[in-house]
């Protein structure tokens, strides 16, 4: 399998160099056999990458390779049938009046591979997705996770160098979704593909991804691994797509030092991680609810009331207002007991947080 390079990507729709950019100068690079997730909300431009590096767009501006092959660039353009890329599409496209192998086969039918060479590569590509024994079934007989699995299957026959999943568990139920995220993970440890993972979803980004490539408006914001994304938000869009985290306009005490330093939140002193060489003044800090606890008697913290307590299972997640803003809401997460009751004044001390990156 090849790697993936993106450099300085650009697309636009629409008349004119005054268009908005769908993908705006992104520079990427997935290494041969990692899997990447490109996340990002509806809109962000991560189906317009996809189906640059597929090939059925071509970029106004920048270069894609696969491996040491340019496939995009100025005055060069390789068609998607030679790009040896497989793409696995939210929809399955499956053909109703075909056998589960026939779906599979189908890339080589149109190719003209040899009976014997056809039946290996298919035997193989259902062997691995785990769909050995219903060759002869046709999709309307088979599970949601089995249809997707299929789709997956016709992919791998054309052996692509790179693979291109678009959603593709967003037509399932949860449950089913968590089975096949495991089946993702192992398939991908079996094979070492090259992997792109497009999804909105960022608890598969987290569950699949070797690294984590976050899209918004067309742009990509920040590109780490699913903990240091998590930690270590580079701007307040990741930081609140990403674990919901909440972000609070803070005063930051003095400068960076051994990688923390201290923060004034409503009144408020904490000690918070932050980037190396932070200056002290304005800046916005991410908590995470798991980070927030009530204070002891004597402690200091931010003084909250209760405005509504959710319970979740293995937790209740209790939200708070600040004192004096009501568009401030805090969210603690709490053992699933009684939770205090609407109205319930008291303070939150916090034990961790980051301050983002000017």
């Amino acid at each position: 399998m090849a790697g993936l390079t993106l450099d300085g990507v650009t697309k636009r729709f629409g008349p004119g160099a005054a268009a908005a950019p769908a993908v705006d100068d992104v520079s990427l690079t997935v290494a041969d056999g990692e899997l990447v997730a490109l996340l990002g909300p509806s809109g962000s431009g991560k189906t317009t990458l996809l189906r640059l590096i597929a090939g059925f767009e071509t970029p106004d501006r920048g270069q894609i390779r696969l491996g040491d092959a340019t496939v995009s660039a100025p005055g060069c353009f390789v068609s998607p049938e030679r790009r040896r890329v497989g793409v696995v599409f939210q929809a399955y496209a499956l053909w109703p009046h075909m056998t589960v192998k026939r779906n599979v086969g189908y890339p080589l039918e149109v190719r003209r591979v040899a009976a014997r060479e056809y039946d290996r590569r298919v035997a193989t590509a259902l062997t691995t997705v785990g769909l050995t024994g219903l060759e002869d079934r046709r999709p309307a007989e088979l599970s949601g996770g089995q249809r997707q699995r299929v789709a997956l299957a016709r992919c791998l026959v054309m052996e692509p160098s790179v693979v291109l999943l678009d959603e593709p568990l967003a037509n399932l139920d949860v449950h089913l979704r968590a089975t096949l995220l495991e089946e993702f993970v192992m398939f991908h440890r079996a094979t070492g593909a090259t992997m792109l993972y497009i999804t909105h979803d960022q608890t598969e980004a987290m569950a699949l991804a070797d690294r984590i490539a976050v899209l918004d408006g067309g742009r990509l914001i920040q590109v780490a691994s699913p903990a240091a994304l998590y930690r270590e938000p580079a701007t307040s869009m990741v930081a609140r797509f990403v674990g919901r985290g909440m972000v609070l306009r803070a005063t930051v005490l003095e400068p960076t030092r051994d990688g923390a330093c201290p923060v004034e939140i409503f009144g408020y002193r904490a000690r918070l991680r932050a980037p190396a060489g932070h200056p002290a003044g304005p800046a916005d800090v991410c908590l995470r609810s798991e980070a927030l606890r009530v204070a002891a008697p004597g402690e200091s913290g931010i003084a909250v009331t209760v405005r509504r307590a959710v319970y979740q299972g293995g937790k209740t997640d209790v939200e708070t207002v600040v004192a004096g803003r009501e568009d401030c809401r805090l969210v603690l997460a709490r053992p699933p007991e009684t939770p205090p009751a609407p109205g319930t004044p008291f303070r939150l001390a916090v034990d961790d947080g980051w301050v983002i990156p000017a």
